[in-house]
């Protein structure tokens, strides 16, 4: 287990770790593993308790006990249900334990850990297998993503168990990981046990496919390279010339560029688009998403359909709620000990009262923006901070930024503005809470 984690080299770095912490056997070995290969000055355990089951404050109270066991760091974050938008349940969960792990992590070198493992790769390639058609459903997870790592990808669910056992760890059950309520579930309680019936090593030889097949995207990303030479269009002829699997992946290349996001049936739409080359002058052809293939005198190239205008202003009331286009932005006081309660690095979307008592408004973003987040050290544009936790540009056009006075004060995933963080001595908070509530994703259980 050591070794293996060890090897891959995901856990090294000069940054903070944040481990994301469940109290369920992989992130139970996950944690032990990290703290015995990197020690415990830069580790911080972070455990999200949604309130969802019965057992949630147990499973905190079992990740305090066993931090204070291995000497880390630990931290609880209450994520409760009037967060929540609309939509897959599990999917908002892993968004949301995303978000606030990176959060922790802090710019530049800072690491989240999560404990998916070889079982965990299967479960995912399986279901993407039989949702959703083409090559990137065999590509499974990465052991690296971004500043997300999986040190435990190579292992199985069973050597985490046996590995906590060894070292005298106890963990937590999760009984809906099971449940028939969740895909994963079902896939986990029917379709992997008949697999392991076909052959003892199924688990491992699914994570052996996809670690291959995501080897060889890289060759086939190449491909894509040299076909488009740098440029953001090519020629229908020399589109025709390619061979048709090179044909299509060129296709969806473009559009998922040219819209910032997933375009799973362009290249689907191969000979749709080739057949524009008899149209003459400009002719069109809509591949989904919002995405247009635009053909003009024999160049191809990729649009989008125009967004739509970003929301009017709105004022935000304290306490109280409004709507900013599919946004849902509440704010309400906190006084005393539950306006004291947090640190410094945990304050996104907990202001001072005091500091904002000129009033809230909240706008669109706008090209330039500027603030002074907490805790990163001086002015950073918005479209920085984007960047920095992945935000499509679409996306940023309808987001919502809190101002008071004029300044910046928040937005939504973004640490708040320093003038307006709620301090050690601040008596009554303001707390801000966003949702848009037009958004679902695919079911998993992380």
């Amino acid at each position: 287990m050591l070794t293996a984690a060890r090897s891959s080299g995901l856990l090294e770095g000069p940054g903070r770790l944040v481990v994301l912490l469940s109290g369920g056997r992989d992130s139970v070995c996950l944690l032990d593993v990290a703290r015995t290969l990197r020690g415990p000055a830069s580790l911080l355990a972070l455990h999200v308790n949604y309130g969802l089951r019965p057992e949630a404050d147990e499973d905190q109270a079992h990740c305090e006990r066993l931090c204070r066991q291995l000497g880390a760091s630990f931290e609880a974050v209450d994520a409760t249900a009037h967060e929540r938008a609309p939509g897959n349940l599990q999917a908002w969960a892993r968004e949301r334990r995303y978000a606030l792990a990176l959060e922790r992590a802090g710019l530049g070198d800072g690491l989240v850990a999560v404990g998916h493992t070889a079982s965990d790769q299967a479960e995912t390639v399986l279901y993407r297998l039989a949702s959703s058609p083409g090559r990137r459903a065999l590509l499974g997870m990465p052991r690296r993503q971004g500043r997300i790592v999986r040190p435990l990808l190579s292992i199985t669910r069973e050597e985490t168990a046996r590995y906590c056992a060894a070292r005298g760890l106890d963990w937590r059950e999760d009984a809906t990981n099971d449940t028939a309520q969740f895909a994963r579930g079902r896939l986990r309680a029917d379709l992997l046990p008949a697999l392991r019936a076909l052959h003892p090593a199924a688990e491992e030889n699914v994570m052996r496919t996809a670690e291959l097949l995501r080897a060889e995207a890289h060759v086939l990303d190449a491909l894509v390279d040299q076909a488009l030479d740098g440029e953001g269009s090519i020629s229908l002829s020399r589109l025709s010339e390619l061979p048709p699997a090179l044909a299509r992946l060129v296709l969806v290349r473009m559009a998922e560029e040219r819209s910032g996001e997933l375009v799973p049936t362009a290249g689907h739409r191969l000979e749709e688009v080739l057949a524009l080359a008899g149209r003459g002058g400009t002719s069109e052809l809509h591949l989904g998403r919002g995405v247009r293939a635009v053909v003009e005198y024999d160049q191809l190239r990729m649009s989008t359909t125009p967004p739509a205008p970003p929301p009017d202003p709105v004022a935000l009331v304290v306490p109280g709620e409004t709507r900013f286009g599919a946004w849902r932005l509440r704010s309400e006081r906190l006084r005393g000990d539950r306006a004291r309660r947090t640190e410094p690095e945990r304050r996104a979307g907990l202001l001072d009262a005091e500091a904002v008592s000129a009033g809230l408004s909240v706008r669109p973003w706008r090209r330039g923006d500027r603030m002074r987040p907490a805790g990163l050290g001086g002015s950073r544009t918005l479209a920085d901070l984007f960047t920095d936790r992945r935000i499509p540009r679409e996306a940023r056009r309808s987001l919502p930024v809190v101002e008071c006075g004029g300044t910046i004060a928040w937005v939504p995933g973004v640490p708040t503005a320093a003038a307006f963080c709620a301090r050690e001595d601040t008596l009554v908070a303001v707390r801000l809470t966003a949702v848009r509530e037009d958004r679902a994703a695919e079911p998993g259980r992380h």
